[in-house]
Order: C-alpha cells, then sequence, then structure tokens
C-alpha cells in the first residue's frame, strides 16, 4: 500500500468521529488534505471549521464549509492533522 494510500484511509478513519454539529479543526499538510477531500460527504454533519492556515481554509470554503475563527469558538470537538 502506498503512503497516499495510507493517508487516504487514515482520512477516511477519522470521519467517524465526526458527530453532527460539532466544529473540526484542521491542521495543513498532505494528509490533511486527503481529510478535507473526506469531508465532502459529511459536511452536512459540521457546523464548522477551525483552520490552521490560509491553504487549507481556502481548500474547506471551495468545498462549502463555513471557516470559524479560533477566538470565536469554543472547544472544538474534533482536532485532525497530519505527523
Amino acid at each position: 500500500m502506498s503512503q497516499d494510500e495510507q493517508k487516504r484511509l487514515a482520512a477516511q478513519a477519522a470521519l467517524d468521529f465526526i458527530e453532527s454539529g460539532d466544529i473540526v479543526g484542521v491542521g495543513t499538510g498532505s494528509t490533511t488534505n486527503f481529510f478535507i477531500d473526506a469531508l465532502v460527504g459529511v459536511k452536512g454533519k459540521i457546523d464548522g471549521v477551525v483552520s490552521s492556515s490560509q491553504a487549507s481554509a481556502d481548500r474547506l470554503k471551495a468545498i462549502g464549509l463555513p471557516i470559524i475563527d479560533l477566538n470565536r469558538t469554543g472547544d472544538l470537538s474534533l482536532y485532525v492533522d497530519g505527523a
């Protein structure tokens, strides 16, 4: 299995932790990009997204997810980033 396939599977598995009404934190990088792509399938469950970078925010906006400023939200339900 390629490294990209492993990242894609990890991103897909992270979707299992998203619940209706969640505010999700999203990091930056190749693994996170797979996660952002996977969010399309569950974007109706997410109330908003906090992004760690403009690059991720642009990708999130492109799929129709509302970006929330970290200073305007409470706790994040989930934060996904690469390592």
